[in-house]
Formats: C-alpha cells, sequence, structure tokens
C-alpha cells in the first residue's frame, strides 16, 4: 500500500519559505513599486525556491537563498 502523504522534509521547507513571505513581500515592494507586480515577483520566488529547494544547502541562510532568487527573477524580467 502506498502512502499519499508528504514528504516530512517537505512540510518544514514550505513552513521556512511562509515565515519569510512577508519579508520577501517587502523586498519586492521596494523593487518593483507596484503591488501586483511585487505579488507576482512574490510568487514566482516561492514557486522557484520549491522546484530548486534540492539545490539549498541546508543549515546556510534561507532568508538570503531566497532573496537572492527574488532579486535575480526581478533583473530578469
Amino acid at each position: 500500500m502506498k502512502s499519499t502523504e508528504t514528504p516530512l522534509t517537505q512540510i518544514p521547507f514550505e513552513s521556512m519559505l511562509k515565515d519569510h513571505s512577508k519579508s520577501l513581500r517587502m523586498l519586492a515592494m521596494q523593487l518593483t513599486r507596484n503591488t501586483d507586480d511585487a505579488k507576482d515577483l512574490v510568487q514566482d520566488t516561492m514557486l522557484k525556491a520549491l522546484r530548486y529547494k534540492d539545490k539549498f544547502n541546508e543549515g546556510s541562510n534561507l532568508k538570503a537563498w531566497l532573496f537572492t532568487i527574488l532579486r535575480n527573477s526581478f533583473i530578469n524580467q
């Protein structure tokens, strides 16, 4: 019987992402100066973080990693 439960490692990672969402929104607003663009930028950042979570080194600074993703996403747009 296969389990449909989410792996244990995914739940804490997603929780850690949510912990930084306010800071990401603030940085996104500073960069875009537009509420809708800032929301899109944060959403893009969260999706990329989830997609590339295997690239994140556990124990390193998640907030800095997320800010780098957000800033690079802004530059590339």
